[in-house]
């Protein structure tokens, strides 16, 4: 399998190279050059072991591991999740699913990815003899997710960024109170998207990513994207029979790299009637689906801190297919957006999509509906997931954190708060963090100053 970039301007690669790069050469990212088909006979199995499927569809991609590799790389990262599933399917009315993607060791949707991306970077670096240094940034889950996946890792520092006071307390600590020598969580003024505007940069200074050995571990690598894909089909295969027709996906969604994961696997064959765009009041993806523009505004804190994103990176992979992969027409709207801030898409295509928006008032009172309702308790972000859903139909609504990470929603919402055995035990630690100031050049001496 080869891989190419949505402006065009890149030499195709293979899976090793897209990996490490992050970021294509001429600024885009990297896409599959086909999508391959799906076996025929996947979809009527009952679920497979977690493993197991993800070997199926990564193997699809990646050519360059031999299979026994890739197999022991898959059962190192998922071996450690809480329930035997990895990502059970839980059925809370008759056309109502969640899905839970929280059993990983930071109980958040990003460990599918960042548990398989650490080992990959572990085995690049036994691979190659060269250390690496991980650049990324986070509105909540991602740089917890990263660096349990790389701490104590020998041979690759983390740097990622986070926005100062806009992410949960309990968040902050699961990437602030580690312990380890080569995690570096760095605390800037602003909003995720200063944060990942100044990784963007120094992503794309091909003089920088080389010299500073930077790889990146947001979703735009690839290979987070390929590693959400599997729990879709996962999902699916966990369907009651009278439940796989017309099925809908609710995604509580930021960057929009976990719903393009789904929206990338229907276009391999997995039957999907829509997939929901759930966002909170940072709105832009539910403006884009309704209005066919895309247009920045500011960002606004929310509960639901981990969505506060108004420019979504993820979004270039799935203009590029809307341009029928015409990476000259990708590369044009790009420069549009980047000159103008705002672009109007023509012709906009919104099948297979649909979105929804909810408030801070809204989140909490679909965190007290779905517990009045159905017995059942959703974090904030999941909570968006609940707004506006139609019952005759089969809904799966992908509930993307542990509620635990949120005390004070929960408080607020139930009156009580959840708790967690492992977020407990972090009240007691030390926070070790970085504020550094949010500009390219500072975050760039700073990794210098501490790189692998």
């Amino acid at each position: 399998m080869q891989f190419v970039s949505t402006r065009g301007g890149s030499d195709p690669v293979g899976f090793f190279d897209a990996f490490a790069n992050g970021l294509a050469p001429d600024g885009g990212l990297y896409v599959p050059k086909n999508l391959p088909l799906l076996p025929s006979d996947l979809l009527v199995d009952d679920a497979l072991p977690y493993p197991a499927l993800a070997w199926d569809i990564l193997g699809m991609f990646d050519s360059d591991h031999d299979s026994d590799h890739l197999i022991e790389l898959i059962d190192k990262s998922y071996g450690d999740f809480s329930d035997t599933m990895s990502a059970p399917l839980q059925q809370i009315a008759d056309n109502l699913f969640v899905l839970e993607l929280f059993h990983g060791p930071t109980l958040s949707f990003k460990d599918f990815g960042l548990q398989l991306i650490g080992n990959l970077f572990e085995e690049q670096i036994s691979r190659t003899g060269q250390t690496i240094n991980v650049l990324g940034a986070t509105s909540g889950d991602t740089g917890s997710a990263a660096i349990h996946g790389l701490a104590g890792k020998k041979g690759v520092n983390v740097f990622v960024l986070y926005p100062k006071g806009r992410i949960s307390k309990l968040q902050e600590r699961q990437m602030t109170c580690t312990g380890a020598d080569n995690i570096f969580p760095i605390a800037i003024e602003g909003s995720f998207d200063d944060a990942q505007a100044i990784v963007k940069e120094l992503m794309g200074d091909l003089t920088v990513k080389e010299d500073l050995q930077l790889s990146a571990i947001n979703s735009i690598n690839i290979v987070r994207v390929l590693a959400q894909a599997v729990y879709y089909v996962h999902a699916y295969m966990q369907l009651p029979p009278e439940n796989r027709d017309d099925v809908n996906f609710v995604v509580p969604t930021g960057n929009f790299g976990n719903i393009f994961a789904g929206w990338m696997i229907h276009q391999m064959g997995l039957p999907v009637d829509e997939f929901v765009v759930a966002t909170n009041q940072n709105d832009i993806l539910y403006r884009l689906f309704n209005t066919g523009e895309y247009t920045p505004e500011r960002v606004n804190p929310s509960l639901a801190p981990s969505m506060d994103i108004q420019v979504a990176s993820n979004f270039e992979r799935f203009l590029y297919y809307h341009n029928e992969k015409n990476a000259d027409a990708t590369l044009s709207q790009m420069a549009e957006f980047m000159s103008s801030g705002s672009i109007k898409i023509p012709n906009f295509n919104a099948s297979n999509f649909s979105a929804s928006k909810s408030t801070d008032e809204d989140i909490i009172a679909n965190i007290k509906r779905v517990k009045e309702d159905y017995n059942y308790v959703v974090d904030p972000h999941t909570a968006c997931g609940f707004q506006d859903i139609d019952s005759t139909k089969t809904h799966v609504v992908l509930a993307t954190a542990h509620p635990a990470k949120f005390p004070d929603v929960m408080k607020k919402a139930l009156g009580e708060v959840p708790t967690e055995e492992s977020l407990e035990a972090l009240k007691e630690k030390k926070i070790v963090s970085y504020e550094v100031e949010a500009t390219p050049a500072a975050i760039q001496k700073f990794i210098e100053d501490h790189r692998a």
